[in-house]
């Protein structure tokens, strides 16, 4: 089993995330991204795991989850993650790995962060060029977060109990500019 330097524990929050092989697309046709929410669902159940936002890009995924277990790699992320590519290799005719490797993850230890990182996976889809406004992007929890759709996968009350409305909230992620990203790496690298 591969080391990882940071350690699971119920009570935390995390930032978890993958990205295609060699960079390459993890979907393929319309189907892929509706049958990868159904793993999620599946797989993340909500007495292990809470899922804040999500953003499913057409190369990569973000995830920002709130643990109710210590065990997330082999209970949950792993057998996803097998189940997604075994799918996907099926209906495309591939083999090999789906993803570049063992999936990404970063502990969230600060509220600021916490806000931050809400903010950059729901403007991901802009900053690559993909729509004009995130609410544009029916893939991600910024729809559920404004308003826009009532979804039942994320849960969004931890970001939003920050803000006094729903449009407050929106009139900070859409505030956003790439160079905000430098706040993140910030509060993830200074100590």
């Amino acid at each position: 089993m591969p080391y990882r330097k940071v350690e699971f524990q119920a009570g935390h929050y995390y930032h978890l995330y993958n990205r295609g092989s060699n960079r390459q697309p993890i979907f393929f046709c319309d189907k892929n991204w509706g049958y990868f929410i159904k793993r999620i669902r599946h797989y993340f159940q909500p007495d292990l795991i809470d899922i804040l936002a999500y953003c499913l890009m057409p190369t990569h995924y973000h995830l920002m989850v709130y643990l109710k277990t210590d065990d997330l790699s082999a209970r949950i992320m792993q057998p996803f993650g097998v189940s997604y590519t075994k799918a996907i290799n099926k209906q495309q005719g591939r083999v090999g790995p789906l993803f570049q490797g063992p999936f990404q993850a970063v502990w969230v230890d600060k509220d600021e962060y916490l806000l931050h990182l809400s903010r950059y996976i729901h403007m991901n889809p802009v900053s690559a060029g993909l729509v004009a406004r995130p609410g544009d992007w029916v893939f991600s929890s910024y729809r559920d977060y404004i308003g826009l759709r009532k979804g039942t996968l994320p849960v969004p009350d931890v970001v939003l109990s920050q803000f006094s409305s729903r449009q407050a909230y929106q009139a900070f992620v859409e505030s956003y500019r790439d160079q905000d990203v430098k706040i993140i790496e910030h509060l993830l690298f200074d100590e």
